[in-house]
């Protein structure tokens, strides 16, 4: 309660608060004052704090020891939240269910899940206190990872270890499936979640509704909003633009500007806007892009990276790359930080461009710090193919493989199309040379970041690894 008064700006009550329980004596002081620096973000005070205090000889608490584990996680410093643990099981402190849901989240946070999976089993089999919010953080991990197979394997555990789910595991459950296009399944969990008494709020319909739109069947997301309405819960904004979106990508534009027409008594945020403008431009009527672009300015809502990065594609799926790169330059006036989407849009546009404005477009995105990831590999690796290169693509496929850079199937069915090229002797040159030295120059740039990441990351998972045994081999004494 504290840090929610502090959070929204009433500083005043939660130090009324704060006072009303030190008198109280309902904590120690001490995990009070450890806590009040982990709100302020104060993490490095609050472990010195923690530190004299354990000098001094005054007992040390779960509590305070749980206050900073979580603070370093959520801030994604889980080496130091690690490094906390260790000095708890020092003192002999037998971690809490709020202990182990920290620390797994900071590993999850940081898509450590091998880790974090790894140290769930350990923390069960030493019979630490596993709660459903443990279990919830890792399943959400999963399915953010894509890793479905280990996201079912955990919600199995979670019944044979007698964690019952809640509306937030069902609802987590649910989500990830839908996200994954899997919404025979995930319709059958809302279905026993209905059984088993749970009731659903407004994340677990808008997961199905939106899962539904992103199928195309939009049909069956409009009976769950009904649905919904006859449960008392009202539909917000993420619903609606959800519905407009599942329009827009069935080609319905009629139908999700009569949604957009009829349904703002909300008002129509950003997210809305951009969603009609990306299906006009995908349904190649760019005068009605431009006039939702306008009612966008007119509504008093300024473009945002996805607003951008959308007109940038345009321009460099048109060949446009002056404009794209004019688009570029506005985009960084307006104070934005160009992002992945930005920078792999104008990778491909680069490769596409002749030689010497190509190179001048490669400083700009190396002047912009743009970081590599499986899209841009995707990229390169499709334009060596492009350009009758099967060799060089197969070269820099075997060097990324050896690095342990993680694939997907994109990457796989590129690299199976182009070994197919290579054995058939394909001659599929379609640009000049020019363009082919860009693409392996870029590769080049992208395969010596991607190394680097990936050796840093092994040596980070090797050393976190390690803390978890010694600290579980230390509490199990």
């Amino acid at each position: 309660m504290i840090h929610g008064h502090c959070k929204f700006g009433r500083e005043e009550d939660g130090e009324r608060l704060l006072g009303n329980v030190s008198v109280a004596g309902l904590f120690p002081l001490t995990d009070i004052s450890v806590a009040g620096l982990c709100w302020a973000g104060q993490l490095d005070d609050a472990m010195g704090l923690l530190q004299d205090m354990l000098q001094k000889g005054m007992p040390p608490s779960v509590v305070a020891f749980n206050s900073i584990i979580a603070g370093y996680s959520k801030a994604g410093r889980e080496d130091k939240a690690f490094e906390v643990y260790r000095s708890m099981a020092e003192f002999g402190l037998t971690p809490s269910s709020c202990t182990c849901s920290s620390l797994l989240l900071g590993l999850s946070n940081r898509g450590m899940l091998q880790e974090a999976g790894e140290l769930l089993d350990k923390m069960v089999n030493k019979g630490f206190p596993i709660n459903r919010v443990a279990s919830t953080v890792l399943l959400d991990g999963y399915f953010n990872s894509g890793d479905l197979i280990r996201a079912h394997k955990l919600w199995g555990e979670m019944k044979s270890r007698r964690i019952c789910p809640d509306v937030v595991a069902f609802s987590a459950f649910i989500d990830g499936l839908s996200n994954a296009g899997r919404m025979e399944e995930a319709y059958e969990a809302f279905e026993d979640m209905l059984r088993r008494g749970i009731t659903p709020n407004n994340f677990t319909y808008n997961s199905l509704i939106g899962g539904f739109c992103n199928c195309g069947k939009v049909d069956y997301a409009l009976k769950l909003e009904k649905e919904m309405r006859q449960n008392g819960l009202i539909p917000d904004i993420f619903n609606t633009n959800m519905i407009i979106n599942g329009f827009c990508k069935q080609g319905s534009m009629k139908a999700a500007n009569n949604t957009f027409m009829h349904r703002f008594g909300q008002n129509p945020d950003i997210v809305t806007y951009n969603t009609l403008i990306s299906g006009y431009i995908k349904a190649f009527d760019l005068v009605n892009a431009e006039d939702f672009l306008a009612k966008m300015w007119d509504s008093g809502w300024q473009p945002d990276i996805i607003s951008y990065n959308t007109w940038i594609h345009v321009f460099c799926s048109s060949r446009k790359i002056v404009q794209a790169v004019r688009m570029l330059d506005e985009l960084i006036a307006s104070g934005f930080i160009p992002n992945t989407v930005t920078c792999n849009t104008m990778v491909n546009g680069v490769c596409c461009d002749i030689l010497e404005r190509a190179m001048i477009l490669t400083a700009k995105l190396l002047k912009m710090a743009f970081v590599p990831n499986v899209v841009t590999v995707n990229t390169l690796l499709s334009q060596f193919r492009r350009h009758g290169l099967p060799q060089m693509a197969l070269m820099w496929g075997h060097k990324l493989y050896l690095v342990s850079f993680p694939f997907d199937h994109v990457t796989y069915t590129i690299l199976q199309s182009t070994k197919w090229d290579s054995l058939q002797d394909a001659e599929i040159v379609k640009e000049s040379p020019g363009e082919a030295i860009v693409v392996d120059f870029l590769m080049h740039i992208t395969f010596d970041y991607i190394a680097k990441d990936m050796s840093y990351r092994d040596k980070n998972q090797r050393y976190l690894s390690e803390i978890c045994d010694h600290n579980l081999l230390a509490l199990g004494k």
